[in-house]
């Protein structure tokens, strides 16, 4: 009998079986050479994970909410909104961080990337200090300035004020993220937020209900919930950069020592980079109070509709932000084209995932609103619908657009990203949006259709910068 070896389907299983495991090891890797889809697969199958279930918290949380009323999800809508530009700071300094550590392990100077990421933690915890305190007092103050209405706010202010006044964890869990994805290893990323996020979905229903011995906290239990859940992954990111075996701060010795030239440096990619995404964020914000003057109900879908539109956005995320770190390595070691390459294989990925996508939200977006969220109104059903089928129809182009913005991060090149931004959302997304909901009278449908056109342009934008090229001279 004759025995023949593996044909090619096997072959490629095996291949593709052991490289997924290879990104699951948690070992750290420069990917200066070898292949680039080896490279992008190592990175982005771990940042995928890590995004995911960080999507699959969202709905989970908004499902729960959902069962307290309009007002509850709008109010923790309208949080997240704000908590939006926390996540702007947040992901600048993270930005920052990948941006410099990146480059300096591209350049084989693992001690400096192990003094860059001292710095920024000092950092980290003066913005932390500074936000969470500001957030607190000024909760109920931010709930009016958006338009929320009053019985909203007397239901959820507990929810703002905790969720706004902790969000130092929310910063430390996103920059130092950033620092182990800038040092190759995307998998202690992605076990921090599953622990958190894992954490948040146990607690969730047991804290707003009252299971057990638990009190019922309501609305409140979801924010502890994320709190504690958040926290925890801080506690994991700190054991792995200080106490484990091969803890990283181990790994290259630092002398200590606070240089201001390190700060500028980080600070002057960080800052860019935190415009960048407070300009998206603020955008959103007031795209959400367009929304919010047309009632709890049409605020509540359009909310729904956004963390399922996020559910499957962050992973098309995780997959770009595998572009940082390849650009900063690349520089690093002064591969330009192959940073250049990099970028155009993940650029095809996320097309094709995107794309996939774009085709489940238009055949099934009404069975996901219902099987996901379990709205119980057929008005905020309405508005999610609505919501959900125009917004998903620029699907690809956000896919896009965020590849070559994460690219500019890690290059160290954050002003450019920013510019477009500022273009793109606050010179005509919001004054397009206006004009569709107030002066043409489409009310909350105006709103929708200004995101999809305006991601339309800056993805366009994007591409057109990239390939001028001018990001492979930005020094770190």
């Amino acid at each position: 009998m004759l025995i023949t070896g593996p044909n090619t389907f096997q072959r490629q299983f095996i291949t593709w079986y052991r490289l997924i495991k290879e990104s699951l090891s948690g070992k750290e890797q420069v990917y200066t050479s070898g292949s680039i889809r080896r490279a992008v697969v190592l990175l982005a199958v771990p940042m995928m994970l890590e995004m995911s279930l960080e999507s699959v918290f969202a709905v989970v949380d908004i499902y729960f909410v959902n069962e307290l009323g309009p007002n509850a999800v709008s109010v923790v809508g309208l949080t997240e909104a704000v908590m939006a530009l926390i996540y702007s700071v947040a992901v600048g300094l993270s930005a920052a961080a990948t941006a410099v550590v990146s480059r300096r392990m591209g350049e084989q100077d693992a001690p400096g990337a192990r003094s860059s990421a001292a710095h920024s933690l000092v950092l980290a915890l003066v913005v932390s200090m500074a936000l969470g305190f500001l957030g607190y007092l000024g909760s109920e103050w931010l709930l009016q300035m958006m338009g929320t209405e009053p019985q909203s706010i007397q239901e959820g202010l507990s929810y703002t004020r905790i969720m706004l006044g902790s969000c130092g964890v929310v910063v430390f869990i996103f920059l130092i993220n950033g620092i182990f994805r800038g040092a190759g290893n995307a998998t202690i990323a992605m076990h921090s937020l599953w622990l958190a996020n894992g954490i948040n979905i146990v607690l969730c229903p047991v804290l707003i209900k009252g299971l057990g011995p638990f009190p019922e906290l309501g609305i409140a239990g979801a924010a502890w919930a994320t709190v504690i859940g958040r926290g925890s992954g801080v506690l994991y990111q700190v054991y792995h950069l200080y106490f484990a075996k091969r803890a990283w701060f181990k790994q290259y010795p630092h002398s200590g020592n606070y240089a201001y030239q390190t700060f500028k440096s980080l600070l002057n990619i960080g800052t860019p980079a935190t415009l960048q995404f407070l300009v998206q964020s603020a955008s959103w914000i007031v795209l959400a109070a367009l929304v919010a003057q047309h009632g709890s109900e049409a605020s509540a879908g359009y909310q729904t509709a956004i963390r399922l539109f996020l559910f499957f956005l962050l992973p098309a995320w995780g997959i770009s932000n595998a572009a940082a770190t390849l650009v900063g390595q690349n520089l690093g070691a002064r591969e330009s084209q192959r940073a250049q390459d990099s970028v155009s294989v993940i650029v095809k990925y996320n097309t094709y995932f995107m794309a996939v996508v774009t085709l489940l939200f238009f055949v099934l977006a009404k069975p996901l609103l219902q099987a996901f969220i379990g709205i119980q109104h057929p008005t905020e059903m309405h508005y999610a619908t609505q919501a959900l089928y125009i917004i998903c129809s620029g699907y690809v182009l956000y896919g896009l657009g965020m590849v070559y913005m994460q690219a500019f991060n890690g290059a160290g090149d954050t002003k450019t990203p920013t510019y477009i931004s500022l273009f793109g959302f606050w010179l005509f997304q919001i004054p397009f949006a206006f004009v569709l909901s107030r002066v043409l009278k489409l009310g909350p449908l105006g709103v929708f259709i200004a995101i999809p056109v305006a991601e339309g342009i800056m993805a366009f934008l994007y591409w057109w910068y990239f390939k001028k090229g001018n990001w492979k001279l930005n020094k770190v």
